[in-house]
């Protein structure tokens, strides 16, 4: 039994003029890449980021079919430590091609904002040092921009993916029917496509479970096979804040690819702009309500993790939802945009927060050979009151190589300011005159052709007819050199009897 190709594999754009959607995107990406044919570009790095399945991955692959670059791709399959990214990508940046010299490797790390938790321990850190010694192009594709920390985005040229319109899938579908020969009804393309919801790997997939094993598909086949779409949230939020019957906006949460614990953050968010409205007292009667029923929903949700009891999960959903739709004592008018809840946004950045913590315990526990964890409880105070020394900062600094913005971390500073930029530029003008010490130290002496002959020629000159040397001959000889090559005499020691 032979298995099916998939038609969203098979059907991979091959070329950038192939890719669907994104012009503008497409075109930056181009732009950047071919910054890299006359030399190393400004931003080294770049970041490829929107809705899964509107074609990130595909486009860069086909960016390097294009400009005829080997693509040396890590993905969320692969472990992504510290030591594995520096194994593959590390050196991938740095070698030359096997296809010649004029030739680059495309490393491509797929689903960037998910490296972390043990099994990626140091992975970001990697990658940041990865990109500011490159000589290779290196494309980081990610789902949630700010899943990324702040030090990385920093390094890198950001490229933002938006999501299909259904008009821009439709030729693309009606190429693959062609291809696959299948004859499709009117309405049946345009119907795959607005499923999908901007997903254009999702409506391959459709069209393909639609017409696997026949050769024509109706609009009827849609009706009874299309896949289960989830509400959008925004619609949702729409039904609770705009409309007028209770049951409709609870029946639309069934749909909704949210958890109670996350829609009650969202409603959350938005009452108060949305019911933002006084009586003649001042007071704000829906929105004191609205948040009435929402604390007694979040007794509920309370339990429910208590308890692990999730059928309570039911009375929350009615709190939250039909009881936000009956508080409204009017129609309030205009359009307020919906906003994310700000919580996650707050978590989102205590947790690039704990990413640097934790890179910067790293450095100082490989610095001081001692235990992350205790580098990072112990240790990391002191650096930290030393580095708002100037005396000690910039030796600090160097010592452990630090960034602009673990820099501004360990000195508690909320942004990077003129003084620490100051720090930074001495630390790597100190780094550079460290490496040229290096390289002078470990170069190997120029050797003087015509000196070692004239040795030669002497040494010839004083051997005898039996082929030995006289040995006063050469050490009279060797005294003629200049002091720092003569032969030194041992000096007595008071061991010496």
């Amino acid at each position: 039994m032979t298995i099916a190709t998939e038609w969203a594999e098979k059907y991979r754009p091959s070329a950038l003029a192939d890719v669907v959607g994104n012009k503008n995107a497409v075109e930056t990406l181009r732009i950047w890449s071919e910054e890299w044919l006359h030399g190393i570009p400004e931003k080294r790095g770049l970041i490829l980021y929107g809705q899964a399945g509107i074609g990130k991955t595909s486009t860069v692959h086909a960016l390097a079919q294009d400009f005829g670059w080997e693509a040396v791709e890590l993905n969320a399959s692969d472990q992504r430590t510290a030591d594995v990214i520096e194994k593959i990508a590390g050196s991938a940046s740095k070698m030359r091609t096997l296809t010649g010299t004029a030739g680059k490797r495309l490393i491509i790390l797929d689903e960037a904002d998910n490296i972390h938790g043990t099994s990626d321990r140091g992975g970001a850190r990697a990658i940041g040092d990865i990109i500011k010694k490159t000589n290779q192009p290196i494309v980081l594709i990610a789902n949630d921009l700010y899943g990324l920390s702040s030090s990385l985005r920093g390094l890198c040229q950001e490229i933002k993916f938006n999501t299909l319109q259904s008009r821009s899938m439709i030729p693309a579908l009606k190429n693959i029917c062609r291809e696959e020969g299948i004859m499709c009804g009117v309405g049946v393309i345009e119907k795959i496509a607005e499923n999908a919801g901007g997903d254009l790997r999702s409506a391959v997939n459709d069209l393909q479970a639609v017409a696997m094993g026949r050769n024509e598909i109706y609009i009827e086949d849609i009706a009874t096979s299309q896949r289960d779409t989830k509400e959008s949230i925004f619609k949702v939020l729409a039904k609770i804040f705009k409309g007028t019957d209770p049951k409709t906006a609870l029946e639309a949460t069934y749909g909704l690819d949210e958890s109670p614990e996350d829609l009650v953050h969202w409603i959350d968010e938005n009452l108060p702009v949305q019911y933002e409205t006084k009586n003649k007292e001042g007071v704000d009667v829906d929105i004191s309500t609205g948040f009435n029923y929402l604390s007694r929903a979040d007794m509920f949700l309370g339990r429910v993790k208590k308890r692990q009891n999730y059928r309570l999960w039911r009375y929350a959903s009615v709190l939250m939802t039909c009881g936000t739709v009956v508080t409204r004592s009017h129609i309030h008018g205009g359009f307020v945009k919906y906003q994310p809840p700000s919580l996650w946004r707050r978590l989102g950045q205590l947790r690039a927060k704990r990413n640097m913590r934790d890179n910067i315990a790293s450095k100082i526990g490989e610095h001081c050979h001692e235990s992350m964890r205790y580098a990072r409880a112990d240790l990391t105070p002191i650096y930290s009151r030393m580095l708002k020394d100037e005396e000690y900062a910039v030796d600090v600094a160097a010592s452990l190589d630090l960034d602009l913005d673990e820099l501004a971390y360990m000195s508690g500073s909320k942004k990077v300011t003129k003084k620490l930029q100051d720090i930074h530029a001495r630390v790597q003008s100190l780094l550079a005159d460290k490496v040229a010490k290096d390289i002078e130290f470990f170069a190997a002496p120029a050797s003087d052709g015509s000196a070692q002959k004239k040795k030669q020629i002497k040494l010839d000159q004083i051997s005898n007819s039996s082929g030995t040397v006289d040995q006063s001959v050469v050490e009279s000889t060797e005294n003629t050199a200049p002091k720092k090559y003569q032969r030194q005499k041992p000096q007595k020691t008071l061991f010496d009897f």
